[in-house]
């Protein structure tokens, strides 16, 4: 029985239908392709700009969609339930885009957003620092004013979309005495003379995301480059966090609920014993477990999903959705890597995919120790 969710409304559902074509015609072909170079290719970006699916939030007279959260999440969704790995949508249409369009000027936005989004200017967002982790009050990386241009310096890591890039929110400290109230967010041209990238970086899943070291020595971009206010930078990145926070308990859901549905086809035809493996008791009570948990994580994220569209979405509560899908996703995972025996370790199978690619929800957007400290705060 699936469970009738009402967080969407129609035209919601109108773009599930065009997002899964695309999907299973564009992405599901290439996922090979793009694990062995790495990256997404550009065209798929490109052409993702051209069907609409790309910044659905952002008004329409900058090139968007003109939604609102709930088309992203139901992209996100769509894009989990493919089976697709690696590719940094959300990055560039839920995290840096919707900075840009809160925090910047009309100027900034009628320059910046079109290129963005058509899938012309591919976006990342860099705060994580080799020696910082979670921590942004420790960021390095500094701006000085000279003039009318910021010169920038330092390096980042861990950064998604960092090798093909076009435009970086990067992170800097503007007022190295004033610790976390010292940030701002100063958009960088990758074109700009002392902008390198770095090595891709090696991970355990997610072969297709071109993640990154990003090198910034004496970059030189125009003051006009500032997004937001200046040293304004900590609270602007923590109004956001509640969105990329959800963005990966939606899309956790999702995984969760369909490698349920791909583990169940599994188990009721694969054979051991002279039985199939769904007829062992064991089978059905972590089945029966799985379908609980999976459940309980869409009543929850579908909740504040409906929350957050409503903009009552407050960091506790994404906290506490992020938590709980992720660590929920990986257990059950786990489990059902467990009733695959042999397979569910063999790469082809969509389990194992899962189990090397969904590890790191448990790290990004906020470690799991990281959330727990905030929520324990409002206890």
């Amino acid at each position: 029985m699936h469970i009738q969710r009402t967080v969407y409304r129609d035209d919601h559902e109108m773009l599930r239908e065009s997002a899964r074509r695309f999907f299973e015609r564009e992405c599901v072909p290439r996922q090979a392709a793009w694990d062995a170079a790495g990256q997404v290719d550009r065209e798929t970006w490109l052409k993702a700009g051209r069907e609409g699916l790309l910044c659905l939030t952002v008004p329409t007279e900058y090139g968007g969609g003109g939604g609102d959260f709930g088309h992203s999440a139901v992209l996100i969704e769509e894009l989990h339930r493919a089976g697709i790995s690696g590719w940094s949508l959300g990055v560039h249409s839920d995290i840096v885009a919707p900075y840009i369009v809160r925090l910047g000027t009309e100027e900034q936005k009628r320059k910046w957003l079109p290129d963005i989004c058509a899938g012309k200017t591919v976006l990342a967002v860099a705060m994580t620092e080799p020696g910082s982790g979670s921590d942004l009050k420790s960021i390095r990386t500094s701006a000085v004013r000279d003039g009318d241009e910021w010169v920038i310096n330092g390096s980042k890591t861990f950064i998604s979309n960092g090798l093909q890039c076009d435009m970086v929110a990067v992170v800097c400290k503007t007022d190295p005495a004033a610790g976390a109230k010292g940030c701002s967010i100063i958009m960088v041209e990758a074109n700009r003379e002392g902008f390198r990238r770095g090595r891709k970086l090696e991970k355990v899943g997610q072969s297709a995301a071109d993640t990154s070291e990003l090198f910034f020595d004496n970059v030189r971009v125009p003051v006009g480059n500032l997004l937001g206010e200046e040293n304004k930078g900590f609270m602007h990145l923590m109004e956001e966090l509640p969105q990329e926070r959800l963005v990966i308990a939606v899309y956790s859901a999702a995984k969760l609920e369909r490698m349920l549905e791909l583990t169940l086809e599994y188990v009721k035809e694969r054979k051991a014993f002279n039985q199939t493996v769904w007829d062992f008791q064991n089978s059905k009570f972590k089945l029966a477990d799985i379908k609980a948990q999976a459940t309980a994580v869409r009543l929850m994220v579908d909740y504040y999903l409906g929350e957050h569209m409503r903009r009552r979405l407050t960091l506790q509560e994404a906290a506490i959705a992020k938590l709980f899908a992720t660590e929920t996703l990986c257990k059950c995972i786990d489990d059902m890597v467990q009733l695959h025996g042999g397979y569910g370790y063999m790469l082809e199978y969509p389990i194992a995919r899962a189990f090397v690619d969904m590890r790191v929800t448990r790290i990004f957007g906020g470690t799991s120790e990281v959330l727990r400290e905030l929520i324990a705060r409002q206890l």
